[in-house]
């Protein structure tokens, strides 16, 4: 490599903020976007497929009725018109926000939006301005100055934070300016709403992004919307229309997992867990009471390295959240939430947070 990519790398190092890959086997699982438990699960019966791999696009050879099928079930279950599957919510993002907004029209999104929205409003020829975290007075101020076709880009429950969109006042925000509300779900879907159906649901939005590799414990992503939105996507969104679809058991993988995540017990036992934890630890911080993501700050990167350092000493999977992640001076441990933690986990959890 070229010594100008070294010295970034080393600059990384030098700040601590180089990433590495972890693996953590046999640890105590605070880390994962497993809400529910569901990826440990997923039951792979015999069935016969026609073929596993897609053999190619969903343009090309990639189609299947297992694909419409699975599309038709998710247009059912969240009440949309229509759906759209992705390889990822990365994919799914990018290609919504990368082809849908045009030169002369506005992206208006959240500070703390996810880096998928972000790269796809940067491939998208519309201008763009971010407002302040869940600030509605900013937000308005933004709408006022924008032109064109205009689009506000949300998360249900931020990933970084854990605490929610104020998506009531957003939706008026939205219809009094007559802007596009996207709400990106990925968080929410599986833990909030009637059966999992996320925060946003049946509410007034352009969009929804809704994911299957979080509380649902599998993998990939999809468009909810109308029935002109879908068919646009398949036409102009690049990451759906250039890439092999996916293997053409998943499309069944994940209707069986959106059916297992209806027991409401794991939502129940996953409340729970989060009222013990923010009780015992009598919690201060910015997350939501009712949210699986529980953020503890610990700002500087020596800080918050050392205090996941303790944690994984103690068997606790975790990992420091750092810049440029989160913004310098904001560093964090997320905690996340899960049904299956138990009450005698989570209480040496605290033990270890309380005297750090």
């Amino acid at each position: 490599m070229k010594p100008k990519f070294l010295q970034l790398l080393d600059n990384r190092k030098e700040s601590g903020s180089y990433r590495s890959l972890s693996l953590f086997q046999d640890f105590v699982d605070f880390f994962s976007n497993d809400y529910l438990g569901l990826s440990s699960k997923l039951k792979i019966e015999s069935q016969k497929f026609t073929r596993l791999g897609s053999s190619g696009s969903r343009l090309i050879s990639g189609n299947s009725s297992e694909a419409e099928g699975c599309e038709r079930f998710l247009a059912d279950f969240f009440q949309s018109e229509a759906a759209l599957v992705f390889n990822s919510g990365y994919d799914a993002n990018i290609g919504l926000f990368s082809s849908v907004p045009q030169k002369g029209d506005t992206v208006i999104y959240d500070a703390l939006i996810h880096a998928s929205i972000r790269d796809g409003v940067r491939l998208s020829l519309a201008k763009s301005y971010s407002f302040a975290h869940n600030d509605l007075h900013d937000l308005e101020k933004k709408l006022t100055r924008s032109e064109g076709s205009v689009f506000v880009a949300v998360e249900s429950l931020y990933s970084m934070d854990g605490d929610i969109c104020l998506l009531d006042e957003v939706i008026d925000l939205c219809a009094k300016y007559n802007a596009y509300l996207i709400v990106d779900e990925a968080h929410a879907v599986g833990v909030f709403g009637e059966d999992g159906k996320g925060l946003s649901y049946q509410k007034e939005v352009f969009a929804r992004i809704v994911t299957f590799g979080k509380a649902y414990g599998f993998h990939s992503a999809a468009v909810l919307g109308s029935q002109d939105l879908k068919n646009y996507l398949v036409n102009f969104a690049r990451s759906f229309i250039y890439t092999t679809a996916l293997p053409i058991q998943d499309y069944v993988f994940i209707q069986k997992q959106i059916e297992s995540s209806r027991d409401n017990q794991l939502r129940i036992q996953l409340q729970s867990n989060i009222d013990f934890f923010r009780s015992k630890l009598n919690y201060q911080g910015v997350s939501a009471a009712n949210s699986p993501i529980q953020i503890i700050e610990v700002p500087g990167v020596e800080n918050a390295l050392s205090l996941a350092k303790r944690l994984q000493e103690n068997n606790f999977a975790v990992k420091a959240i750092l810049s440029p992640t989160v913004p310098e001076g904001q560093e964090r441990i997320r905690i996340c939430m899960h049904a299956f933690n138990t009450k005698g986990e989570i209480n040496n959890l605290i033990e270890i947070l309380l005297h750090f």
